[in-house]
């Protein structure tokens, strides 16, 4: 192993990679016991095969890789070839199972460094990362939590640690993780998860652990710059000040003009609410696009148009779900650190949370966390699948869970999964469309209050909608209709297909309920 890396190390230094270090070498000689293994397992009818391959990167990293991997049995060892090299005739054949595909498709979805340079839109980056897919060719906030859930299972540690230095480098840079890595995108965030992302990190050292806690500490500043400057109103940029004093999150953006990458649709979206200055709908907008859920009922005053859009007036259960689990951390983090000062600080933060939570966003009557809107003074009457997010960050109750549970059985569960809403809009982020973060909120919350009948049944629907689709497209999709289990629909662009989350999503799934990936699952109607 020591010396492999020191090969790679020469190689790369000495520009070699591509030239006659390895130009004359015959794939016996540079692949070693990966080529040996290959044919005497017969990974390939055709002996020629591996031979003619093209590695998509520099043998000596694979062979790294392969060392470290060990390929255990014949599948597992034609995983490896399929995603490290182009194999003719073999990387176009559909894989054989869900896993297999996703494995193969890691590779194609990661990203080099980011140099700075003068004129382009991409944000720096000092270590390599996973895009989406599709439209989406940089990284991204919340997407990379779900992406990371299923590099860790496929065993790609190394992945996270280098997304996860991104993400430190550009909260030291700019104070804040941007909803994606553009210049355009930095006047907001998205579903803050960062600190979630360092649960999945098995890196160790006090120098690390040190500036991980800075950069958390920091973002966590970013939320809550806003409580220095609260009007009469009750809000402030990214904080909102609730009836008992308690302060409680918000989604915002630091600008108030139409989007650079929807610039058109922005325009013409504030042109059809004569009520209101255009800034006030774009500034609705551009929070929406901070939620991740852009767009949904939950962010409309009428449903049914988006110009009525209202963002800013809302306060989302997920985020301060979110918020909590930062606190938490944070707390924990400095407790480690032996800061007492720190601990105790977020320690109170997040227990008033909690109560804030419980008081507000908690709706006994309808058995429900709901959102609240600030100018009503009640909460909102969307259900949403962003109700399971107190159970994803263990804020809810026994009894809480049970109840919150039994809704999302009576009114979100789909045949294909979990909906999104209870509400058609033609909005992307509402029913008929189910989308992988949401159904692992769902079913890794619901597991941890022992609502494993219901988690496991989310799980074999999902999975079932998504199998269904990648036989008739042979593709991973960002979003699916889970009442009809096909390609989903709505929303400002095409439907995309990559995908980060979904790959990784359904990876954590079928880790966690590996016979949905050897059962037939057949769509529920």
């Amino acid at each position: 192993m020591k010396a492999m890396r020191i090969l790679l190390a020469t190689l790369v230094a000495a520009g070699l990679w591509g030239t006659s270090a390895t130009a004359q070498q015959s794939p016996a000689e540079l692949y070693g016991d990966l080529f040996r293994r290959v044919q005497i397992e017969h990974v390939f009818d055709d002996g020629k095969t591996f031979v003619d391959a093209r590695p998509r990167r520099a043998p000596a990293e694979i062979m790294a890789d392969y060392a470290r991997q060990q390929p255990r049995d014949r599948a597992a060892l034609r995983t490896f070839v399929l995603a490290n090299f182009i194999v003719p005739g073999a990387n176009d054949r559909q894989a054989t199972d869900l896993r297999e595909h996703i494995r193969t498709l890691w590779p194609t979805l990661v990203r080099h460094p980011v140099a700075a340079r003068p004129g382009s839109s991409a944000l720096p980056l000092p270590a390599p990362f996973v895009v989406p897919g599709g439209r989406f060719r940089e990284m991204y906030y919340w997407d990379s939590y779900f992406t990371m859930l299923g590099l860790a299972k496929d065993r790609q540690q190394p992945m996270i640690e280098s997304m996860l230095a991104d993400f430190v480098s550009v909260i030291e840079r700019y104070g804040h993780i941007p909803n994606g890595m553009r210049t355009y995108y930095l006047s907001r965030s998205q579903p803050p998860f960062f600190a979630l992302m360092l649960d999945l990190s098995e890196a160790k050292g006090s120098t690390l652990a040190a500036q991980r806690l800075a950069a958390l500490r920091r973002e966590h500043a970013f939320w809550m710059r806003g409580a220095a400057c609260i009007t009469p109103d009750g809000a402030c940029e990214r904080v909102v000040r609730m009836p008992d004093g308690s302060l409680l999150n918000r989604y915002w953006d630091d600008k108030d003009t139409p989007r650079d990458e929807s610039y058109a649709e922005d325009v013409a979206t504030a042109a059809a609410d004569r009520t209101r200055p255009a800034a006030v709908v774009q500034r609705h907008l551009r929070a929406g696009a901070e939620s991740g859920w852009d767009f949904s009922a939950r962010w409309l005053r009428d449903p049914a148009v988006l110009a009525s859009v209202r963002t800013t007036d809302i306060v989302p259960v997920d985020l301060n779900s979110l918020m909590l689990a930062m606190e938490q951390r944070i707390a924990a983090r400095c407790r480690a650190a032996k800061d007492q000062g720190c601990t105790a600080e977020f320690t109170a933060q997040a227990q008033r949370r909690k109560a804030a939570i419980d008081r507000y966003l908690w709706v006994p009557g309808e058995a429900r966390y709901a959102d609240w809107d600030r100018i009503a003074g009640r909460p909102t009457p969307v259900v949403s699948a962003a109700a399971l997010y107190p159970l994803f960050v263990g804020a809810a109750s026994p009894e809480q869970a049970r109840a919150t549970a039994a809704t999302a059985r009576r009114k979100l569960l789909a045949p294909g999964g979990l909906r999104t809403t209870t509400l058609r809009t033609g909005q992307q982020w509402d029913s008929p469309n189910g989308w992988a973060p949401l159904q692992w909120i769902a079913i890794d919350g619901l597991t941890r209050y022992g609502e494993k009948e219901l988690a496991r049944e989310i799980a074999r629907r999902w999975i079932g909608t998504v199998a269904t689709a990648y036989a008739e497209t042979g593709k991973m999709l960002e979003k699916y209709d889970v009442e009809e289990h096909r390609p989903g629909g709505g929303g400002e662009y095409p439907l995309q297909d990559g995908f980060g989350w979904t790959n990784g999503v359904v990876s954590a799934i079928l880790e966690r309920y590996p016979d949905l990936s050897t059962e037939k699952v057949r769509p529920t109607r």
